[in-house]
């Protein structure tokens, strides 16, 4: 059943032109800061690690560098492990748990695997706390050759010399509940079709990719993260946010099909990690944690397990 929930920009069944959007960016304001949230803390680590900007994002409401954080000891013949964070910038603890990672578990690699982290892919949405970037485009679903979405294209641009020596890659992102309140009405407004609610899982789950979903692998992260939060149960038809439940806390998605952040690589590891943050049962720490882990725990079975 469809619901005609209304949106109050754009013409009910028809998709949004330019002057929408526009209207619609003019009502996205900044709500917390870039620079003292996510760059201050990525600059503590130059001491430890090697950071570089990948790019920069020229908007007409600002300029953002985009950061990522290398291992120092890098060797060429070791496997690299991918952690993107903040591919929807809303997203918080995608950011701060790749973040906390670095911090606190990222020395235990050194010499074992190369380690390449995008913490804050999309720092215009982190800033106003929004799922889309300034053109009312979602990051998450343009990973293709020739990406409308500045985030993406310039993501892509880094990753591309190691795209084939990527043995792992972890894309940590949240479902919150403002997908229903905000983003989904919004993104069927923009689209010109109706509103179909859905529900929000309560707990942690991954989405693998269908194209090489490596179960074990998936089960391990899950398992990992339990020690920390709770994981989602399906709902009563078998499935989380619409799709079938193949695993405990796991569900699958074609990356590339779809224009996902985890398709970008070859990596015969990969996966989509999502916590819940307005659970009553998850804090704010926990859900940065939860993210940490997953990453050890990806980590730990990328290494254990070779190539795959």
């Amino acid at each position: 059943m469809t619901s005609p929930a209304f949106y109050p920009i754009g013409t009910p069944g028809q998709p949004w032109g330019g002057a929408d959007v526009a209207v619609w960016r003019s009502r996205q304001a900044v709500r917390r800061s870039y620079a003292a949230e996510v760059a201050s803390l990525i600059e503590t680590l130059r001491a430890r690690f090697d950071v570089s900007d990948y790019g920069r994002l020229d908007y007409p409401s600002g300029s953002y560098p985009l950061f990522a954080i290398k291992s120092r000891d890098w060797r060429d013949e070791l496997p690299i492990a991918l952690v993107t964070g903040g591919v929807h910038g809303y997203e918080t603890s995608g950011v701060h748990g790749a973040l906390q990672f670095v911090e606190r578990h990222a020395a235990h690699y050194a010499g074992r695997i190369n380690l390449l982290v995008a913490p804050c892919v999309s720092p215009w949405g982190y800033e106003r706390i929004h799922r889309w970037n300034p053109d009312a485009l979602d990051p998450n679903r343009s990973f293709r050759a020739d990406s409308p979405a500045q985030e993406s294209a310039a993501l892509m641009r880094l990753v591309a010399p190691w795209r084939e020596r990527v043995r792992m890659h972890i894309d940590l992102h949240e479902t919150t509940d403002s997908d229903e309140s905000e983003f989904r009405p919004a993104l069927a407004a923009r689209d010109g079709k109706p509103y179909e609610p859905g529900t929000i899982p309560d707990g942690f789950y991954l989405c693998a990719d269908s194209a090489n979903p490596q179960p074990a692998f998936q089960q391990a992260v899950i398992a990992a993260v339990a020690k920390v939060t709770h994981i989602a149960p399906a709902d009563p038809d078998g499935t989380i946010i619409g799709s079938p439940v193949v695993a405990h806390g796991v569900i699958e998605y074609d990356c590339r099909k779809l224009g996902l952040c985890a398709g970008i690589t070859d990596a015969p590891y990969r996966t989509t990690t999502e916590v819940y943050p307005d659970s009553p049962r998850a804090t704010p720490a926990q859900c940065n944690a939860a993210q940490a882990v997953a990453v050890c725990a990806a980590i730990d079975y990328a290494l254990a397990h070779g190539a795959g």
